[in-house]
């Protein structure tokens, strides 16, 4: 295979094309597809499941395996990291978890109300491989291209993901509305497979081109391993020396640990909460409000950059999350699908914005280092413990009191603690 130098654009366009394979699993897997086929099994006249002799609530098992799914990511992602840094063969490491996402989402094909054990490992595993890869995959960014490419690239990674999802996601809509119940059924098993495969087979081009890793190859050691952690423990302490940076990461802990909850858990909440009417209006109805989230989040987010130059980054967060405030607490209130449309409409406007301008003003407060990646690394722990929290509390107020609606009127506490938070740090920086 021809070997291509750093910066060049095939080298460029191939690792940027993995968005395109593996995004088709967020939205068709985590954001749509699966959460309407299992309210099929699961429907909300029938909420519960037998398992292990314990009564527990569908949606609410879904909430826990995903904090479980998270916690391992939390835990796994130092380590993985230490071995990427130091192995020079990290393409293999990318590529087990690819396969192990893909063969997951085909497993889910076969997920039934008798299997619901298999089903859930499948849901499981099918989350550990999307992000167990994407630690792999952003390893790569500094090996492959200079840091005056970073930002385009990027920018093209997400692009691409973006449109392949939106294809994927459009030809499984085509095959699941206007058919009756078992047919859209039908359809949506086979949407877990074409989600696998087509990650599987568009990974191909991502694979050829992409190095095995760095230069410097070293053997697995006990050190190696530890080499993630270790390195967390040193930005832990230069984080304590900066109060403007630390009470910033603790506001993006809280805030996050809600906005993340909040859209992991929308599809469910609107396909158990809502009014739809039949079945068909139902589908219709979640699919629509994914897709109109996806195309307004492009929107806000560059009205949230356009903010953040004018008023400043702390002061936009704070703003933004204001709003997330009032949309939880109108979301308690939602019954019928226009008021759920509008709630979707805002939560795009909002959802892409808070995400880049959190990680834009972390980059911005963080002390002159060439040690990015382990800074950015805690940041990414941080963030998936955060979700563990949410995902955890949300599922236990879900399974105690029987409803969605208090479990996200619970989330608006974590949105008044972050907006209090953002203005100590305001205050700090301002000084």
């Amino acid at each position: 295979m021809q070997k291509f130098e750093k910066g060049n654009s095939k080298l460029l366009n191939a690792w940027a094309f993995y968005d395109w394979a593996n995004s088709v699993y967020s939205l068709v897997i985590s954001s749509s597809i699966f959460p309407l086929y299992f309210g099929f099994l699961f429907t909300k006249e029938n909420p519960n499941i037998e398992l292990f002799g314990t009564s527990i609530k569908a949606t609410s098992l879904v909430f826990f395996t995903t904090a479980f799914a998270f916690l391992t990511v939390a835990v796994l992602s130092p380590i993985l990291s230490g071995i990427a840094d130091y192995l020079g063969n990290k393409k293999r490491f990318m590529q087990f978890f690819c396969y192990l996402g893909a063969a997951s989402c085909i497993g889910l094909y076969w997920f039934t109300k008798e299997n619901i054990v298999f089903g859930m490992c499948c849901f499981y595993f099918g989350l550990v491989g999307f992000w167990g890869s994407l630690v792999f995959y952003n390893s790569y960014l500094s090996d492959i291209a200079f840091t005056e490419q970073h930002d385009k690239l990027s920018a093209k990674g997400f692009s691409l993901g973006y449109i392949g999802s939106v294809i994927l996601l459009v030809i499984c809509l085509y095959l699941i509305i206007e058919r009756t119940d078992e047919e859209a059924i039908h359809a949506m098993k086979l949407s877990f497979v074409f989600t696998g495969i087509w990650w599987i087979v568009f990974s191909q081009y991502t694979f050829h081109y992409l190095p095995k890793g760095n230069k410097n190859k070293h053997q697995l050691t006990f050190s190696v391993v530890l080499n993630g952690y270790n390195e967390l423990k040193k930005v832990q302490k230069l984080f304590f020396k900066d109060a403007t940076l630390k009470r910033f990461l603790i506001a993006f802990f809280v805030y996050s640990m809600a906005v993340q909850t909040v859209m992991l858990v929308a599809t469910y909440f609107g396909e158990q909460e809502i009014n739809w009417g039949t079945a068909d209006e139902k589908r219709k109805g979640l699919i629509v409000s994914i897709l109109m989230i996806q195309l307004v989040a492009v929107l806000g987010a560059i009205l949230t950059s356009k903010l953040a130059l004018k008023f400043g980054n702390i002061r936009t967060l704070i703003g933004i999350n204001s709003v997330w405030i009032f949309i939880c607490i109108g979301a308690f209130f939602v019954t019928k699908p226009i008021q759920f449309y509008l709630v979707a409409g805002i939560v795009g406007l909002v959802m892409g914005g808070i995400q880049s301008l959190s990680r834009s003003t972390f980059s911005k407060l963080m002390p002159e280092t060439e040690d990015t990646t382990s800074f950015f690394s805690f940041y990414d722990v941080a963030e998936k413990i955060g979700i563990v929290i949410g995902m955890i509390l949300y599922g236990s107020i879900n399974q105690i009191t029987g409803s969605m609606r208090n479990a996200i009127l619970f989330l608006v506490l974590f949105f008044v603690i972050g907006v209090i938070l953002l203005f100590r740090t305001l205050k700090i920086e301002n000084k």
